[in-house]
């Protein structure tokens, strides 16, 4: 895979504990904290729930495993752009690009960001009203495009501190969890899981089961690993600044798997405390899980606790996607696909019209109202590019075999198992596709909808490309 020249004058600032720190705050926002109900409303079984969580886990290790040899492979910027193009063909990664900012990137930024504000306000005894809400959240995109633009140390540093803040709300979440005796030996009610927090949930609500036969048993599995999955996204996000890494063939893989293991960890643990504490059906039957335990463990200070933690969730979720997805906008104006000014770093070295790009588009949602509706579409758009990136891999391996590419196979990351854990992952992925498209089907084809439009916007870019490349060229007598 090719570098693009302007890599040189990106500053690579960024060490393991940075990828890491980068790869479990792009994967650890407020879902972790909701969206075990909504599994426990598809698989109502112990066994089942931590299993959806475990196979969810699995599945993003393959897929660490599968962007740690792509990362290894390259020093640019962009992630799965990059992958995209190099290994199929320009119009391809430009839709994942447009896909990104369109859909799945700004979407998710203002949901969470409303989420965020919405939180804060409960915190602070504050009215909630869409309104305020809405402002709040405003601003605090604003002041994270701010920080970014600084430079990619500010805008890690930010990211870490909250990181950090996220991992022991969790910690005090599992270890007061812990203390509460199950279910059967308490007096809780489910009058009593439902009280106080209000439905801020992100991601897709769930349905009762039908009636369990063996289609329905899968297709339910199915639809438990859409919530999981949602919850598990984010990690390939690091590969975005490859170019901001110190030695990133050595420390991006590195911070992959050690980012994915740790969430996988963090995940079962707080499921395991959900279950031991509610039991199946009162986790299927409160929309905030993590705030019942703690009320349980605590009362309502455990639950203010928590809502700190959760507050704390979302806007380091936040700080990580504005300080990563902007790098895809600045890849795709190098190659002369998108705004010229989105490839013009500023003083601080970081692409400053990229991340005002970013933010601007999020706020812009946030403003509409549309985030939740936007938020619906994500699912069906991720696992297709997360398929197709999967694929890359054969592509790369074949040209190497072919004498098409060198072959660099002591300063690569190998796969284990390739290629029975990279067909895993694809066939994962399309697993979840079907399943999301089986039961959001409306969902689902707006969603497609949307990333569609990309492919007239990049022959329009390509169009303006060739002119211009045109004119700077001298006509030959």
């Amino acid at each position: 895979m090719s570098n693009t020249s302007s890599e040189a004058h990106l500053a690579r600032r960024l060490g393991l504990f940075d990828t890491t720190m980068l790869v479990m705050g792009g994967i650890i926002g407020s879902g972790i904290f909701i969206n075990p109900y909504v599994v426990a409303q598809q698989v109502p079984s112990k066994v089942l729930i931590l299993g959806a969580w475990l196979f969810g886990g699995l599945i993003a290790l393959a897929g660490a495993f599968i962007y740690a040899e792509l990362s290894s492979q390259t020093s640019a910027s962009g992630g799965q752009y990059l992958y995209l193009r190099d290994a199929f063909h320009p119009a391809l990664a430009f839709v994942y690009g447009w896909a990104l900012l369109l859909v799945t990137q700004s979407g998710g930024m203002a949901a969470v960001a409303v989420t965020f504000a919405k939180y804060l306000c409960a915190l602070g005894n504050f009215e909630t009203n869409d309104n305020i809400a809405t402002l709040l959240a405003t601003i605090t995109l604003g002041l994270l495009t701010i920080i970014n633009c600084f430079g990619v140390r500010a805008g890690t540093t930010t990211q870490n501190i909250f990181m950090v803040l996220k991992l022991l709300a969790i910690a005090a979440l599992v270890a007061f969890g812990l203390t509460v005796s199950g279910p059967s030996s308490t007096s809780m009610t489910r009058s009593t899981l439902l009280r106080s927090e209000p439905d801020w949930h992100l991601g897709y609500g769930g349905q009762a089961s039908p009636a369990p036969t063996v289609w329905n048993s899968l297709t339910a599995f199915g639809a438990a690993l859409i919530p999981v999955q949602f919850a598990y996204g984010g990690w390939q996000t690091s590969c975005f600044v490859a170019g901001e890494t110190r030695d990133p063939k050595r420390n991006l893989p590195r911070g992959l798997l050690l980012g994915v293991l740790g969430v996988i960890v963090v995940y079962l643990l707080v499921n395991f405390v959900c279950v031991h504490t509610l039991g199946p059906a009162g986790l299927a039957q409160t929309r905030t899980p993590a705030s019942a335990v703690m009320r349980l463990a605590l009362g309502e200070t455990g639950a203010r606790i928590i809502a700190v933690g959760i507050a704390v969730s979302t806007i380091g979720f936040l700080s990580q996607s504005m300080l990563t997805a902007p790098r895809v906008y600045f890849a795709m104006a190098e190659d002369g696909l998108f705004f010229s000014s989105l490839a013009k770093l500023n003083r601080a070295r970081v692409p400053a019209f990229a991340i005002a790009l970013q933010g601007a588009l999020a706020i812009v949602i946030t403003l509409s109202g549309r985030y939740e509706q936007i938020l619906n579409y994500v699912i069906s758009v991720d696992v297709i590019f997360f398929a197709l990136t999967a694929a890359t891999v054969f592509v790369f391996r074949s040209r190497v075999r072919a004498g098409l590419a060198l072959n660099r196979s002591e300063s690569v990351f190998h796969i284990p198992g390739h290629p029975f854990t990279t067909l895993f992952f694809i066939v994962a992925c399309g697993g979840v596709a079907f399943s999301t498209v089986y039961r959001y089907p409306h969902n689902s084809a707006i969603g497609l909808g949307m990333m569609l439009t990309g492919i007239p916007v990049y022959l329009f870019w390509r169009i303006k490309k060739t002119q211009n490349t045109q004119r700077r060229t001298p006509n030959a007598e």
